[in-house]
């Protein structure tokens, strides 16, 4: 496994090995070892799994009370998977780094916690997106930025995504009630 530092360098990109035949291909999805000796290493505590169309945009969310890191990624499909850096102390506040998850590259993103994620489907088929995460789900402690806020420039290749009413709804990064203290 190869553990790579984005232009944001608290999100890592992770590449793998695949071992190929006639019959496919074979990979090593998660090896805490190898991880670690590529300086990574966190406890993940629980897998979840997103089906989505073409053209659906998913976030931009996040969560605090407890923040929540995720390893992101796309079994199937191809995604634009974005991570926006909103820890308000942090000299990279409001800034994105992006990178094309796919189930051809095998490649999984590394979203740290104080970090709201999204990602677009890409192409004409739908993506099968795996997190595993460090922290469980907190209903509470959701939160999530608009994907089209004007102050991050994000470039989704999308124009008119297809969205949820709540990710529709979203505030702006301005508007987005900071972390209880100590969760930042």
């Amino acid at each position: 496994m190869k553990v790579q530092s984005l232009a944001i360098p608290e999100v890592l990109l992770i590449s793998r090995e695949r071992y190929a035949d006639a019959r496919g291909w074979f990979t090593e999805l998660h090896n805490g070892a190898a991880l670690r000796d590529g300086g990574f290493s966190v406890r993940f505590l629980q897998d979840n799994l997103s089906w989505s169309l073409p053209g659906v945009i998913r976030g931009l969310h996040l969560q605090y009370g407890p923040a929540q890191g995720k390893l992101v990624t796309c079994l199937m499909g191809r995604i634009f998977d974005v991570a926006v850096d909103v820890r308000p102390s942090s000299p990279s506040y409001g800034q994105h780094v992006a990178a094309e998850l796919s189930g051809e590259n095998g490649d999984s993103l590394w979203i740290p916690p104080g970090f709201a994620h999204g990602f677009a489907v890409l192409g004409s088929d739908p993506a099968l997106v795996l997190y595993k995460v460090d922290q469980p789900r907190s209903a509470e402690g959701e939160r999530g930025v608009i994907w089209n806020d004007a102050t991050l420039a994000i470039p989704w290749p999308i124009e008119r995504p297809t969205l949820s009413e709540r990710d529709a709804a979203l505030p702006t990064l301005a508007e987005l009630q900071p972390p209880p203290p100590g969760e930042g």
